[in-house]
């Protein structure tokens, strides 16, 4: 494991690289694109957990943090959308000169998003696109981040507020802090513009394998993803989907494990 920063175009961007075990070596590199805010944090220890199960199957990979995340230069409310894509793609440049192959994306919630538009700009630059629990609507997703304000205000009585009333100051061109997290409004615009589905059909015909988890009964992508999917499929897309069942490790506060995507995805580069 190599601990390092990378130069990136606004500052250096914290990286850990895992090696493919030389004797497995497929020549074949992820760039992981994490989720947003404090879902990065909570999702770190899956993500350490599965870059090392890939390295050991002969998969090359770089974990980084975006400018403005993490231990990577920069504060967050400093980040805006484009500079996070151009990160991704510096990553990428950087471990193909390693694997000296072919290099993917791993994105993990709004990481899948970004994962699917930095590699619609380039898609001969990127093999495959791997999602865990992607986010299919970056208006929505934005909308799920301001209530956590709306529910820090809820004691205020007539005077809390309410994300119409969020929106409205991000139009007007006010930052806003939520769960400790500074949002610029420029950041917060880009994010409402994207949609998944648009996004993978621009890649041309890049392969897709999209994970998610069912905490709940017999493992089924949501509806919501199952309308996705099917639109796609409908469209002859290499897309490949399933569900495993396991705990929404993003959401919670405890460091929680979901071992069956760990293994879901192990299957996808098994030789």
């Amino acid at each position: 494991m190599e601990v390092f920063y990378l130069k990136g175009a606004e500052g250096p961007l914290f990286s850990i690289y895992h090696p493919a075990a030389r004797a497995r070596r497929s020549r074949l590199g992820l760039v992981y694109a994490p989720p947003f805010a404090e879902e990065i944090n909570r999702a770190r220890r899956m993500a350490a957990l599965q870059a090392r199960r890939l390295a050991e199957l002969g998969v090359d990979i770089l974990l980084m943090d975006p400018f403005g995340t993490g231990d990577s230069a920069g504060d967050f409310g400093d980040a805006r959308w484009e500079t996070w894509r151009d990160d991704v793609m510096t990553a990428v440049a950087w471990l193909a000169t390693r694997t000296n192959g072919q290099v993917g994306l791993w994105g993990v919630r709004l990481g899948a998003l970004l994962a699917a538009d930095a590699a619609a700009a380039d898609p001969g630059r990127i093999a495959c696109l791997v999602f865990w629990q992607p986010v299919l609507s970056g208006d929505r997703h934005l909308t799920q981040f301001l209530r956590l304000r709306v529910a820090a205000t809820m004691d205020k009585g007539p005077g809390r507020e309410s994300t119409k009333d969020l929106r409205a100051r991000l139009s007007e061109g006010e930052p806003l802090e939520i769960a400790g997290y500074e949002l610029a409004p420029a950041l917060a615009d880009s994010i409402a513009s994207l949609q998944l589905q648009s996004s993978i059909q621009r890649l041309g015909a890049l392969p897709v394998n999209w994970l998610e988890i069912a905490s709940e009964g017999t493992p089924a992508l949501a509806p919501v993803s199952q309308q996705v999917v099917g639109a796609l499929e409908q469209q002859n897309y290499p897309l490949v989907a399933r569900a495993v069942s396991g705990e929404p490790f993003w959401a919670l506060q405890e460091i929680t494990l979901a071992p069956n995507l760990l293994r879901a995805t192990d299957d996808l580069f098994r030789t």
